[in-house]
This record gives C-alpha cells, structure tokens and sequence, in this order.
C-alpha cells in the first residue's frame, strides 16, 4: 500500500494538523480505509475519526452501526455516529433511494465542516468504483464531466485516496491485518443500477476484456483534462447567482455547444444538485432558452424550474405559491415575513432616496394599511400618476413570474401602496410638504 501513502502526498490530500473524518458503513472497503489511515496518522500528521451514517433503509442498519462503534471503541479511533431519514427524503423530492442516501450523507459531511469539526472527509471509492461511476454515466447519456468520473480531491475537503487501488488489492490488506467488516446485503440487490453493473456487467466485460476497469479509468483521465482545458477558456462572468438562484443571460446560448453543457451544468451544481442531470436535459434547456416565449417554464429533475425571464434563462428550485389571506400590520422596526424574509421600516433622516431601499411619506400611510401578498384585482397608482393593475405594472417592471407572487405589497384594500423591492405608488411620495418619512429595506430570499 506504499503507492496510497505516494498517492496521497502527491495529490496533497492533508495537511499537518489536519482532522480527517473517514465515511465508515462497515464494509470492506471503508474498514481498510479506517485501518489504513489511522495507522499512518504520523505518517500524515493528521487526527482520524470515524463517521457512520444511519440511513434507516435496512433492518441491519443497527448491527452496521454497533458493529462500527465497537470497532472504533477497542481501537481508540474518535467515533461520531448521525441518524437521517433517506426514505423521506426519496419520497420528498423524487429521487431514487441511492441519491436520497447520497445526499443525506453529504448534507451531514457539510454540517461538519461548517461546525468545525473535521479539515477532511476521506472517503473508500476504488478503481473498481471509478470504472463502475464513468461506465453508468456513459450509460445515461453524460458528457465529458460526468465520463471524468470521480475525482482524488474535491472542493478540497472531499479525498478519495484508494481511487486508483484495486478492489481485490484492498481485500488483500484486509485479509494480511485481519480486519473485521460487515456485508450490505443490499448489494447483491440488481434493481439498482450500479449493483447491475457491478455484479453482472463488469463481470462478464472483465471476461472478455481483463483491463477494463484499468481502461475506463484511463479515460476518465484522458476526460478530464480535456474538459479542464475547455473549462479554462470559459468566461461566464455576467451568471448572476444569489441566494439560490442562477440567471444566465440570453446571450450566452449562442456560444459553442461544449460551453453552453457546462454553463448548464455548473449552474446545476450551484443549486446543490450534482446528479441526476442528464445530455437530454442539457439539450432541453438549450432549445427553451433559444425558441420559448418570455414567461415560459421548464420543469428538470429535482424540483428545479427553468424560467425564460426577458434577458435571462433562470434556474430556480420550485417553491409552493405562497397563501394570500395572511396579513401583516405596518410598523416601524421589523416584520418578519414567512417565505419572504423581513421588512424593515426606520425614519429618514433627511428625507433622500437610499440605494436599495423605498422612500414614503409615513403621515400618507393609512392606519388600516397592510402588508399582504398579490391578489386578482390589485391596483396601483404609478409613481408620477396613473391607475394601472398591478398584474401589468409588475410586467412593466421587469419583474420575473417566479417572485411575483411572493412579493409582500403595502394594501388598504385592493390600492397597492408599495411593493417591496420594487417601487411605492403615487399615494405616499415624499414632496416640500413632508414632515416624518421612512426607510423602508428588505432582506429577502427571492432574488428579483
């Protein structure tokens, strides 16, 4: 195993000092991990604790767990152990039980680096992994990213330091140090695409061709470092992301095909979702951005909505349309507004427009007035004069589909008075004859 140890090094994987958490399950792969780096933690100067994750899919889901635990018990290894609901979050947004999983685990990985609690998540995938992960993307349609395969160090947190050893190099050194797992029986489970290929594809390919996993290896390489050297030459820097959505300007679908996949993708990737996304939905998006109307959608995987918003191509993660009978009171100081974020409202010193912010006469502001959410018959009295629907105005504005509906508007009635982010009416202009006027900012969660 002295080639992980140069591997590593190579690859700088750690860092002295670094804690490094090891993804366990018990299996054979994760216990050699496990083994490997603690027993050269001098060698690394680095701190090694176990993780274990519940899934709670399997009725051994426990014996995994105790069975790790007590490992790490006699040993002396750092043991932290979480709990998630996969099965919840399969039926929640539509994924297949080993992305629900996947993600389950990573969203506990993030939670503990935020916390500070681990510098590195080490994690058993092997070349045998690797040639399963590039032939399944190949199978469903994936570009030069997805055939790239997976990657030694990611987000330079995540590191894989068996990806280039073999599975039955690692069963080795499980058997030489005499080294204790547990079999998922859920392995043997062909209904799910990567046990098919792994237990009766690959198989049958090494039979015929005993290089195989050595060779789609090889290629992920080769993939890798074309796609990088296309990721140098782009440019997106008008992509606007912010507070989880992505806008892409029109313009940009008019760049070569290579480019554009990627820009696709790494928005993809923005918004948390790093699978599932395919060459068809790729083409898809493509076609919309260059031949659907102003206002169109676009339904992807995993609850993300493509919308075609004037100058832009929009990718947001679909939200429920928020419920107009809730209304909240106008008051100086702040209102927290549920799906929205909060208003807040002080005195205006000297009475000029601040950046940002909306700018009224708080003596105009009548006593029953509002704050609420659009409804059919809204009206508003344009800044300078003018009656106008609020469902044009918005139009006018500019102001994208997706966020209309969940804009808090000051009301009496069905008279609009201001519409947070975007402009107050007629009705509450600061003139000579001012005396109290207000700041009105919002920090919001729906980018406009």
């Amino acid at each position: 195993m002295e080639k992980v140890i140069n591997l590593i090094k190579e690859q700088k994987m750690f860092s002295a000092g670094n804690v490094v958490g090891i993804a366990v399950s018990g299996g054979s792969d994760s216990m050699a991990l496990l083994h490997f780096l603690f027993n050269n933690r001098e060698v690394f100067d680095i701190e090694v604790v176990a993780i274990h994750i519940n899934h709670n899919t399997r009725e051994n889901d426990k014996r995994d767990l105790y069975f790790v635990e007590d490992y790490c018990k006699q040993n002396g290894i750092r043991f932290y152990k979480f709990s998630v609901e996969a099965l919840r979050l399969m039926k929640q947004k539509g994924y297949s039980m080993e992305q629900a999983c996947r993600e389950a685990r990573y969203n506990v990985f993030e939670n503990l680096k935020e916390k500070g609690l681990v510098d590195k998540i080490a994690i058993a995938h092997h070349q045998n992994d690797q040639a399963e992960t590039v032939l399944l993307h190949l199978l469903r349609g994936s570009g030069l990213n997805g055939a790239s395969g997976m990657q030694y160090v990611r987000d330079d947190f995540y590191v894989r330091p068996f990806l280039s050893t073999k599975k039955e190099e690692l069963l080795a050194y499980v058997y030489e140090n005499e080294i204790p797992f547990v079999e998922d029986e859920t392995n043997q489970d062909t209904k799910i695409s990567r046990n098919l290929l792994r237990n009766k594809i690959l198989p049958e390919l090494r039979r015929v061709w005993p290089n195989v996993d050595e060779n789609l290896c090889n290629f992920a390489e080769i993939c890798k470092e074309d796609d990088e050297t296309i990721r140098s030459l782009m440019n997106f820097d008008a992509v606007l992301f912010e507070k989880g959505v992505v806008k892409i300007p029109l313009s940009y679908f008019s760049y070569k095909t290579s480019f554009i996949n990627r820009l696709i993708l790494d928005s993809f990737e923005k918004l948390g979702i790093t699978s599932g996304i395919q060459k068809n939905h790729i083409d898809m998006i493509t076609s919309f951005a260059k031949t659907a109307e102003n206002g169109a959608k676009l339904t992807m995987p995993q609850n993300v909505i493509v919308h075609k918003e004037y100058e832009y191509i929009t990718l947001a993660i679909k939200k429920l349309k928020q419920q107009v009978t809730t209304e909240w009171p106008f008051k100086k100081g702040t209102t927290n507004i549920e799906d929205y974020g909060s208003i807040q409202i002080k005195k205006a010193e000297q009475k000029k427009p601040v950046v940002g912010c909306l700018l009224i006469d708080a003596d105009k502001v009548p006593q029953n007035a509002k704050w609420r959410f659009k409804k059919d018959g809204d009206f508003i009295e344009k800044f300078g004069g003018g009656i106008i629907k609020v469902k044009k105005y918005l139009s006018d504005k500019k102001i994208p589909l997706r966020v209309r509906s969940f804009l808090p508007m000051l009301c009496v009635g069905s008279e609009v008075l201001a519409i947070a982010s975007v402009d107050i009416s007629e009705a509450l202009k600061v003139d000579e004859n001012t005396k109290n006027a207000y700041l009105i900012s919002f920090n919001n969660k729906n980018w406009v």
